[in-house]
């Protein structure tokens, strides 16, 4: 299991590597659960990384038109954005969901590998249910499946999918070789309770901040600290024990 850490600047980035965070992903917090970042800053995030570590890339809300990366003219993507190696979308809102993300995904480099996105609270979202998303991921060779909670309010994603339901879409994804990640606003205490189910990624903003607001820059502390968390032989009992 790797930290992922979501980061908005170059300098956040660093702070992020140096705590020893396995991915770092780009997005704006200030424009939702998978808010863009902008491609200068994606770029300059790229740049800080040089490639000690995989980037990923919020894209935004299908259903908001998301983001198609700029190319270099031959159907690649430009330097430095052609070392992304995730992108993601949302389905807030998203009615042919399937279709949308099908497209979507012809708009990626084959070495950019695409990101379905799941919200727990897919019912206030007005998005598909992780389950049948799960489904769809699993059924194409896509890059990774990710769940998430799409309001920050200060509710988890143990707030709304219970752990066997998690259990039994991380079975899935593995039986069907697709990484799966966990987020939603993730703290200690529910990382103590998701790790037995040892998804591939553990996905945080907030728990990294400073004072553990999400809105604050990343705290090389605070991430050394959640990474020593989930390497704790001790964290590895059975669920719910």
């Amino acid at each position: 299991m790797n930290l992922l850490v979501s980061v908005r600047s170059a300098e956040e980035a660093i702070a992020a590597l140096a705590g020893g965070a396995g991915l770092i992903d780009v997005k704006e917090p200030n424009n939702g659960a998978l808010g863009f970042a902008g491609e200068e800053v994606i770029e300059a995030v790229l740049r800080a990384v040089d490639g000690w570590r995989p980037v990923s890339a919020a894209l935004g809300e299908l259903a908001s038109g998301g983001r198609k990366l700029p190319d270099d003219g031959s159907g690649g993507l430009r330097p430095p954005l052609a070392s992304l190696t995730f992108a993601k979308w949302g389905l807030a809102g998203c009615r042919d969901w399937p279709d949308e993300l099908a497209r979507a995904a012809t708009l990626l480099p084959i070495d950019c590998r695409p990101v379905a996105v799941a919200y727990a609270d897919w019912q206030r979202a007005q998005a598909p249910p992780p389950a049948d998303v799960c489904g769809f991921v699993c059924s194409r060779p896509w890059g990774a499946f990710l769940i998430d909670t799409w309001g920050k309010d200060g509710s988890t994603l143990l707030d709304w999918l219970a752990l066997e339901a998690l259990r039994e879409m991380i079975a899935h994804c593995r039986a069907a070789g697709i990484p799966i990640a966990l987020a939603g606003s993730l703290g200690i205490e529910q990382l103590r309770e998701l790790r037995p189910l040892q998804p591939d990624w553990f996905a945080v903003r907030g728990a990294a901040c400073r004072a553990g607001q999400r809105t604050q820059p990343i705290d090389e502390g605070r991430v050394r600290r959640l990474v020593d968390l989930l390497s704790d032989p001790l964290m590895a009992a059975t669920p719910g024990s």
